[in-house]
């Protein structure tokens, strides 16, 4: 499971974070560390069980280029493409939503158009977290800003909804997922 999101303080309660905020909720969950992997991005492993075994990864290569740590995890983890949910933020989706594909396009988000020319592929599953509002001007100034006041109260609860999203993709497959959460 890959969040996408900045690294570093500046960024870090930004929309653009959503896809972090979700992986940290699910190393709180199951009480991991993050730990530096082989590549350019950091990464727990979780165990729940002898057959449920999972990564949350955090690339370290900024939003645009994702991709580049995506694809050095998978690669190093031998993950399928069947295996792996990216979880991102999405403006275009209002604030509280969450849309899960089993594929797709990039919808105009520049990470994930960096999974998908780094994997050279659009075969993988994502889960969008809606960060979207009002707002006027740059999209690119919007996503690097922080929540409302009235969204940070609300963000917790979406955030956990996005972390029970993803681990019912793994338990349950994307169908079922689908059906719960869309």
């Amino acid at each position: 499971m890959a969040g996408l999101g900045n690294p570093g303080k500046r960024f870090e309660h930004t929309r653009h974070n959503a896809g972090f905020m979700a992986v940290a909720r699910l190393a709180e969950q199951f009480r991991v560390a993050y730990k530096t992997g082989k590549g350019d991005y950091l990464l727990s492993e979780v165990a729940r069980t002898e057959q449920q075994e999972f990564i949350l990864l955090k690339p370290l290569t900024f939003m645009n280029n994702s991709g580049l740590a995506v694809q050095q995890a998978v690669n190093y983890f031998k993950i399928d493409r069947d295996r792996l949910l990216v979880i991102l933020d999405e403006f275009q989706l209002p604030f509280g939503k969450l849309r899960l594909r089993p594929e797709g396009s990039d919808g105009g988000h520049n990470g994930l158009a960096s999974v998908i020319q780094h994997l050279g592929s659009q075969d993988f599953a994502r889960l969008r977290i809606g960060i979207g509002g009002e707002f006027e001007g740059d999209p690119a100034d919007f996503v690097l800003s922080k929540f409302s006041k009235s969204e940070q109260e609300e963000l917790p609860g979406l955030i956990a909804r996005a972390a029970e999203a993803a681990i019912d993709f793994i338990d349950h497959g994307m169908q079922q997922a689908m059906n719960k959460f869309n």
